[in-house]
């Protein structure tokens, strides 16, 4: 059995690690992005309104107004058991075709409507993977700076193209060590799509970001 790492300075030197790997996995994803534009046939320069280029980014912290997003605590140091935190969008196509780009995943289901007219389905649907990353807004919206541990997903229902659908997360325990486990949901109406759990560590923003945001 491999013993846990227990101090600050291990748990620091995990998350500068971390950190470090998260920073040469987002180039990747950038150079990853720019081939996939060219392979549909996009100019990352100009784009065609409908697939985002790399230029079409947000700042930390801004939302877009289209989003929607509901939280019932605001401090770190207030978190607990029965705390909620909601984000809710419309899944676009546009949405769909940056995703296929970015992830690689251009199984013709989600953007054949000719092909998917023809399966189960009846018609185009959005990645489930897609779908499964708002619950990961969601949880952006928790006080502090959020450390994804894990998370268990379960797909019920499929969102199709300009589905509006709202992630939900509560948390249900108290793991000790500012960690916390979350049942976690995406529901498209009343339908449940997605259904899960995770858990995630919950850090002090550091000193820069703390006065940013109070500016």
């Amino acid at each position: 059995m491999v013993e846990s790492m227990s101090s600050e300075s291990e748990r620091s030197a995990l998350l500068d690690t971390w950190t470090e790997t998260s920073s040469h996995v987002f180039d990747s994803v950038v150079a990853a992005n720019r081939a996939a534009f060219a392979a549909f046939g996009v100019d990352p320069a100009e784009g065609d309104g409908s697939v985002a280029t790399p230029t079409d980014r947000i700042e930390p912290a801004e939302d877009l107004p289209e989003w929607h997003t509901e939280l019932t605590a605001e401090e770190a140091g207030e978190l607990a058991v029965g705390d909620r935190f909601e984000f809710t969008k419309t899944i676009t196509d546009g949405d769909v075709k940056r995703f296929a780009a970015s992830s690689g995943d251009t199984n013709p289901l989600h953007l054949s409507e000719d092909f998917a007219e023809e399966t189960r389905f009846s018609g185009r649907i959005a990645h489930g993977t897609l779908v499964g990353g708002l619950i990961s807004a969601a949880l952006a919206r928790v006080p502090g700076m959020v450390i994804y541990l894990s998370q268990d997903l379960e797909f019920h229902n499929p969102v199709r193209i300009d589905d509006r659908v709202t992630a939900e997360c509560e948390i249900v325990e108290d793991l000790g060590n500012n960690q916390y486990r979350l049942n976690t949901r995406v529901f498209n109406g009343e339908d449940v799509a997605i259904d899960g759990e995770a858990v995630i560590m919950v850090d002090e923003l550091p000193e820069e970001a703390k006065n940013e945001l109070s500016a």
